[in-house]
């Protein structure tokens, strides 16, 4: 990544206490100042052009010394989600220690963790009768996607989308993970900055997508006087290998229909080879984008979903499949939500 036109905050050699109260987005503590001509092609955009309303959802903590989970979800539409509307609800979690949630360990990415934090979550959102859900993760949110759905747990799941993840390749970076997060840039002196970094740098590839995901991704760091990324995955290594080893294995035994996205067919492993060539599940390669696919091209990844519910007759009034109950259609209310995580 060619980072020589973008500027970085040094860290400053004398650190200030921390505050005691978290900043759990960029957007909760934006420094008070007007963006300059150069800085509008990167500004932020609030989540509220983009979803149809907030919901925060607070889980109680089983151990009453500690404090209660806060999880935030966002109902409706999306930059990908305005045509998927039209078909079924969109809902999309800020899963721990990403966007404005917070939990009493935001380190705490073990794979277990994060699905039981869906679980709870949409208990919380629906009770004992969900509606159809087609369960929807691109990178690590496919990971907790696939083990959700090989669990058989949840009664209504009637499809599984992953987004650019298979275990072959993510095992294999595994081992440079550490090289590439201490490569990326860690400070930035403004919300356009990070934007902009990201889009130069090619993790994103469309400039209104990362106006809007990207901010969620930071904090600002009053010791630093810069922007930080919330996320602090580098702590998290013990974790890795959890989210992804089996994961082949695991979406091919998830016992609905199931649809692969990815950005090159070289990330296919021999399972999911195999696993294909059989018809065990529908592959799409999404040319002329990177790792987010549903960021770049964003109608083209709703087409896809909504192509998906509608040929698999998702929905209230679609099919039975073997192993798990189908929801009641006075709760269904005509749609089946998308759940996607990030």
């Amino acid at each position: 990544m060619d980072s020589s036109n973008l500027g970085s905050v040094p860290e400053e050699e004398q650190h200030r206490e921390e505050s005691n109260k978290p900043v759990v987005s960029a957007f909760a503590s934006l420094p008070d100042r007007r963006p300059t001509k150069s800085s509008e092609k990167y500004s932020p955009l609030d989540w509220s052009g983009f979803f149809d309303r907030e919901e925060d959802v607070c889980i109680p903590d089983s151990n009453d010394e500690q404090k209660d989970q806060l999880f935030f979800v966002y109902m409706g539409a999306a930059t990908l989600g305005i045509k998927i509307k039209e078909k079924a609800r969109v809902v999309a979690m800020d899963l721990r220690g990403h966007g404005k949630s917070s939990t009493e360990n935001d380190l705490d990415l073990s794979i277990e963790t994060m699905c039981n934090d869906v679980f709870a979550v949409l208990k919380a959102l629906y009770g004992d009768s969900p509606p159809a859900i087609v369960l929807v993760g691109h990178s690590m949110g496919g990971s907790v996607a696939v083990h959700i759905a090989a669990k058989k747990t949840l009664r209504s799941l009637a499809g599984l989308v992953v987004v650019d993840v298979v275990e072959g390749t993510a095992m294999a970076s595994l081992v440079h993970m550490q090289k590439i997060l201490s490569g990326r840039m860690q400070h930035f002196s403004s919300i356009e900055k990070a934007i902009e970094w990201s889009v130069r740098g090619g993790s994103l590839r469309n400039i209104d997508s990362a106006r809007v995901s990207i901010p969620t991704t930071l904090k600002y760091d009053d010791s630093k006087n810069c922007y930080v990324y919330r996320a602090r995955l580098e702590e998290t290594e013990q974790y890795w290998r959890g989210w992804y080893e089996g994961l082949s294995e695991k979406f091919l035994s998830s016992p609905v229909p199931k649809l692969l996205l990815l950005a090159g067919t070289d990330r296919l492993d021999r399972a999911l080879t195999i696993g294909q060539m059989q018809g065990k599940f529908q592959m799409v390669v999404v040319r002329h984008t990177g790792h987010a696919i549903q960021e770049d091209v964003p109608d083209e990844f709703a087409t896809l979903i909504i192509n998906f519910i509608s040929r698999n007759r998702i929905g209230p009034h679609g099919v039975e499949i073997p192993g798990l109950a189908r929801p009641k259609p006075a709760q269904a209310q005509g749609q089946s939500p998308a759940q996607t995580k990030s």
